[in-house]
């Protein structure tokens, strides 16, 4: 057991290699770290899949790890697992190491704690639907009824009720992805897995994949290791992505930071054709030196904030920096002589986010003239963002 692993950190990797080849662990003491993938392979005649790489999964989040074919990712996931020995390093899973764990151990770590979820289904063609669900409980050992209960209920949650005593042959290939999903649900694991699970599905039936397991994980809450060679299904499926190249990760972040932020051309290209909008929050286009005003300031007051600077609206707050409503440049003209209160003035309009998506922006800017106010989970005012920054954002895509 690794006592300084943190409680919410179920996967951490460190220092993995995997190396194919005749005397790889030897291999591994010659190799020098500059060299390429190509050169060890010329040099050694041995190929390196993995090479010395480091990351931390936390509980409940979803990592993905993309890159192109042949970068090592799919040769990663199956390290984690141990269907594939490392050549070195340490795979905790909740603070023990799977690569030096006793076989016995390491077959119920895979009963219990781990599923996986390849992109061949898998299914077993002479069973029904339902008992390919429940396959991994009956290896458990579990009753039967007991176990095909447990198969119905997860079966509904894939969304395949009615289906459970057909045959694979009669499901289409999201249906049976969909069975391979609910195999993997059915035996409550805490980690689950996938390698490339939807890339041999048409397009739409894989976005509805896609949505499906978004959906159940909002829901259940399992730490995901995902492995994809598609960037798109990387943003929108990834808490974090870690790019992988040539056996080596080049960059780990999120989504956001990724696309705002590719630390080379190899990660720059694969980010270049992504709506920025759809990825980007609108904390990274805020800006925080907004027109803000108090709820008690007079009207006159707001128009001269409005003017210094160069908005068409002032945002107004109480004495704890809460958002009260906002101040239109026309509503400050036609009261500016009635002594009417802010708080009777002030127009109420909902706010936005930092976190949330610049996309989700653009139909509340088509409405408005005006920039459109950024506050906290408190209610608090930390900014604005205008058309301009919108419009940026937008065509930077």
């Amino acid at each position: 057991m690794n006592n300084n692993q943190p409680l919410d950190t179920p996967i951490v990797c460190k220092g993995l290699w995997k190396i194919f080849g005749a005397n790889p662990k030897n291999i591994l003491n010659e190799v020098d770290p500059t060299w390429s993938r190509a050169e060890v392979q010329e040099k050694t005649e041995h190929v390196i899949a993995v090479k010395d790489v480091s990351f931390q999964v936390e509980r409940g989040e979803t990592f993905v790890v993309m890159g192109l074919s042949g970068s090592g990712k799919s040769t990663l996931v199956r390290c984690i697992s141990r269907l594939i020995e490392p050549t070195q390093g340490e795979v905790l899973v909740d603070g023990v190491d799977t690569v030096t764990m006793p076989e016995k151990e390491l077959i119920e770590l895979r009963r219990h704690k781990l599923s996986m979820v390849f992109q061949h289904f898998g299914l077993l063609p002479h069973r029904r639907v339902i008992e390919n669900i429940a396959y991994g409980l009956e290896v458990r050992g579990m009753r039967r009824d007991e176990r095909l209960k447990k198969a119905g209920e997860v079966l509904e949650s894939v969304g395949l009720s009615g289906w459970g005593d057909n045959y694979p042959r009669e499901l289409s290939g999201g249906m049976q992805q969909r069975v391979g999903l609910a195999r993997a649900l059915a035996v409550d694991p805490e980690i689950m897995l996938f390698d490339e699970p939807f890339s041999a599905l048409d397009p739409l039936i894989r976005r509805e994949m896609q949505d499906e397991l978004l959906r159940l994980q909002s829901v259940v809450r399992k730490t995901m290791v995902f492995i994809t060679h598609d960037f798109l299904e990387a943003i929108k499926m990834g808490d974090h992505i870690a790019i992988m190249k040539d056996g080596e990760f080049v960059q780990i972040g999120t989504p956001e930071e990724i696309v705002a932020n590719p630390v080379d051309d190899y990660v720059r290209d694969f980010s270049e054709d992504v709506p920025r909008h759809k990825v980007l929050t609108v904390n990274s286009i805020m800006n925080s030196d907004c027109c803000s005003c108090g709820e008690t300031e007079a009207v006159a007051n707001a128009l001269a904030l409005m003017d210094k600077h160069q908005s068409q609206a002032a945002f107004v707050i109480d004495q704890h920096g809460s958002y009260k409503g906002t101040l239109t440049r026309g509503q400050a003209m036609t009261n500016l002589e009635s002594g009417a209160p802010m708080n009777q003035i002030v127009q109420q309009e909902t706010a936005a986010s930092p976190n949330a998506l610049i996309e989700t922006l653009i139909g509340t800017a088509t409405r408005l003239n005006h920039p459109i106010p950024v506050v906290d989970s408190e209610n608090k005012l930390l900014g604005a963002v205008d058309h301009r920054a919108i419009l940026l954002a937008i065509e930077g895509s």
